[in-house]
């Protein structure tokens, strides 16, 4: 027992932490190994990003008797800027910067100091340390015989054990609703980085609670406080909320950057430039309602011109991105419709230049019948001209009148009369060939009829001559046409 109040001093010497609690826990959390503890605390501290607090905002202690405003010198920025969130849990997160600690080459010479100063402590540190072990064993062995309780707000299980961001944070909710019921903040299950990208795309600032289990006032702080009916809604309707178990990586990691000394501890922050965080108000030890309504509502109403403004900027933004949007789309429509008609265009181009096309074939066509039809009817007149003159050349001269002479008269359909004397003895073919030899009948099939009586000299008499045929010694017949 005194090695155990030895190491505690030895710790709170070297780290600067005052709670004796705090400081049994993170010690009980490395199995009492002090050297691993130191190092793990330091290294932690020195490794993470500074979390920035604007001057316009103080950090408040609250204990049950009174409220002391301690004032933190921080870097002069502007904590309204929301960028270059994303990607900084890669980097850690910040720790509370009010002044430079010393360092730990100083915190070692100084230490057999320290520990002669607090050696005065230890008979009251011993007793503190006897009652904090017998309450450990005593609620070891009614967890063995199944009668303690399960355990506030999941640390069932060892202390610290390792769980990813995310399931650690789905772990806390699922105790913190087990130990405490329904009516609570409602905390995000997700890690600090992703809860603080979370607010600003909701332009909230981060209600961050850091839990301690065994610390005695966290039980009564949870019930009467933190998941009171009004401050619950309260937190729920202005804030997005994140908490995390100092028993867990990430809680225990945050405990260190925000220098949380007092338990329970509550913190606003929001996010910063150059990968940092914002640290806008704290809230440490045992709180009432009150208190606790009237820090939040202060530093909502010191913050809401940053989100205000943060939220015109962002709309702002989707407003020129719609603009944007809209105008793009405008000129998508404009540019289909002028392609669309340009289309078009081509499209009637086109069918006048096929019908266009079209006609100039068919003209051609026309025209080319035209002249083979012409072509056709004067070889044809050719022929006809050639047969005419073979005909008339077949027929011989005319013979003078006389007693073996045939007076022939033939009448066309056209009214026309030719007249002509013929051997008797030619044949009625003679005569055909006469009426061929004239240029008085275009038609190619013909017979020659006499009409009293009526006789048709069809092919079969055409070997007869004029004699036979009765025609002798004068004749008179005319031309008709066969239909083809």
């Amino acid at each position: 027992m005194a090695d155990f109040a030895n190491k505690i001093s030895q710790f709170q010497a070297v780290t600067g932490l005052q709670d004796s609690d705090l400081c049994t826990e993170i010690l009980a959390a490395h199995n009492w190994d002090l050297e691993l503890a130191i190092s793990t605390f330091t290294s932690t501290d020195d490794t993470t990003t500074t979390t920035q607090q604007p001057q316009h905002t103080t950090t408040t202690t609250t204990n049950n008797n009174n409220n002391n405003n301690n004032d933190n010198e921080f870097a002069n920025t502007n904590p309204s800027s929301w960028e270059r969130v994303e990607g900084a849990e890669s980097r850690g997160v910040g720790s509370v910067v009010a002044a430079v600690p010393p360092g730990l080459a100083w915190k070692l010479i100084t230490l057999p100091f320290s520990v002669i100063s607090a050696s005065l402590g230890l008979v009251s540190g011993a007793v503190g340390l006897g009652m904090w072990v017998a309450g450990g064993v005593l609620s070891h062995s009614l967890g063995l015989l199944g009668l303690g309780s399960s355990g506030r707000s999941g640390e069932a299980g060892a202390a610290g054990a390792p769980l990813a961001a995310g399931a650690e944070a789905v772990d806390f909710v699922a105790g913190f609703e087990r130990d405490f019921g329904g009516v609570r903040p409602n905390f995000v299950s997700l890690g600090f980085m992703d809860a603080l990208q979370q607010s600003r795309r909701e332009y909230k600032l981060l209600f961050v609670y850091l839990h301690s289990p065994d610390h005695p006032d966290t039980p009564v702080f949870c019930e009467r406080t933190l998941c009171s009916e009004v401050m619950a809604s309260f937190i729920n309707q202005n804030f997005v909320s994140w908490g995390g178990s100092i028993r867990r990586s990430e809680g225990f990691k945050m405990s260190n950057s925000l220098k949380a000394s007092r338990y329970p501890f509550c913190a606003v922050v929001m996010a910063a430039t150059n990968q940092r965080i914002a640290l806008l108000q704290q809230i440490e030890g045992p709180t009432s309602p009150e208190q606790m309504l009237t820090a939040l509502q202060r530093v909502l109403e010191e913050s809401a011109p940053v989100l205000v403004a943060a939220r015109l900027d962002a709309e702002e933004r989707r407003s020129n991105v719609r603009l944007r949007e809209e105008q793009d789309a405008a000129y998508r429509a404009a540019l289909e419709t002028d392609q669309a008609r340009e289309r078009q265009r081509k499209e009637e181009q086109e069918r006048l230049e096929r019908e266009a096309a079209e006609a100039e074939r068919i003209r051609q066509e026309e025209l080319e019948a035209q002249e083979r039809a012409a072509r056709e009817a004067a070889e044809k007149e050719a022929a006809l001209a050639r047969r005419r003159q073979e005909k008339a050349m077949s027929l011989g001269d005319e013979p003078v009148k006389g007693p073996d002479t045939t007076q022939v008269l033939v009448r066309f359909p056209s009214g026309e009369r030719k007249e002509r004397r013929f051997y008797s003895t030619k044949t009625v073919q003679s005569l055909y060939d006469y009426v061929d030899s004239l240029d008085c009948l275009n038609a190619e099939r013909y017979d020659l009829v006499s009409n009293f009586p009526r006789v048709v000299y069809t092919e079969e008499k055409r070997s007869l001559t004029l004699k036979e045929a009765g025609l002798h010694p004068q004749a008179s017949l005319f031309v008709e046409v066969v239909d083809s």
